[in-house]
């Protein structure tokens, strides 16, 4: 890993911590992030992306161990769609425990991604924690599939802007969705 990743990576954890929001580059397209189990710095993202507290938000964890800290009892059939999925696929799952209440759909589960991508799968792996990771533009408004993309009163609305991968001019999708019911009942939420 480049010096340069690493201090990025290492600011953005301490703004993290310190119940901060951040724009970073995930696996799919750029997300505004925070502390997956800090219900204040979730009601920032809500506030910062003009969006109802209704719709949940998705998190992002850097593995499927870490992923079953935050669900009780992961249908055996999620473990087969993250193993077998060739793009990145976002689960819901029911039973949501350890995040922050209003992260939580009104049914209490919650949208969780194992990420592979470099950048976003060390960020989580060192913050150790789930990161809230919803694409950061306002909403209602197209997701940036690049950061220059990003409005610019985003940028200046969180606590840290990553600066990795801001070059990247490769177009980047919003994740598959799935949910799932506990009895393993899969729905496609978008492809």
């Amino acid at each position: 890993m480049s010096k340069e990743r690493d201090e990025d990576i290492r600011r953005a954890v301490d703004v993290l911590r310190q119940g901060g929001t951040i724009i970073y580059p995930t696996d799919t397209v750029w997300g505004i992030g925070c502390d997956a189990t800090n219900p204040e710095a979730v009601r920032k993202v809500y506030a910062i992306k003009q969006r109802e507290d209704s719709k949940a938000l998705i998190c992002l964890v850097d593995s499927q161990g870490r992923l079953q800290r935050y669900v009780r009892g992961v249908p055996d059939v999620a473990w087969d769609i993250f193993d077998l999925a060739t793009r990145p696929t976002t689960i819901i799952l029911s039973n949501a425990v350890n995040l922050a209440p209003n992260l939580l759909a009104e049914d209490g589960s919650i949208g969780l991604r194992v990420t592979a991508e470099v950048f976003s799968q060390t960020l989580c792996y060192r913050f150790q924690k789930a990161i809230v990771s919803t694409s950061a533009n306002i909403s209602g408004q197209p997701a940036p599939q690049t950061f220059a993309d990003i409005d610019p009163a985003l940028l200046r609305a969180v606590d840290y802007v990553c600066t990795s991968r801001q070059r990247d001019t490769s177009r980047h999708e919003p994740s598959a969705i799935i949910k799932l019911t506990p009895s393993g009942e899969v729905t496609v939420i978008r492809k």
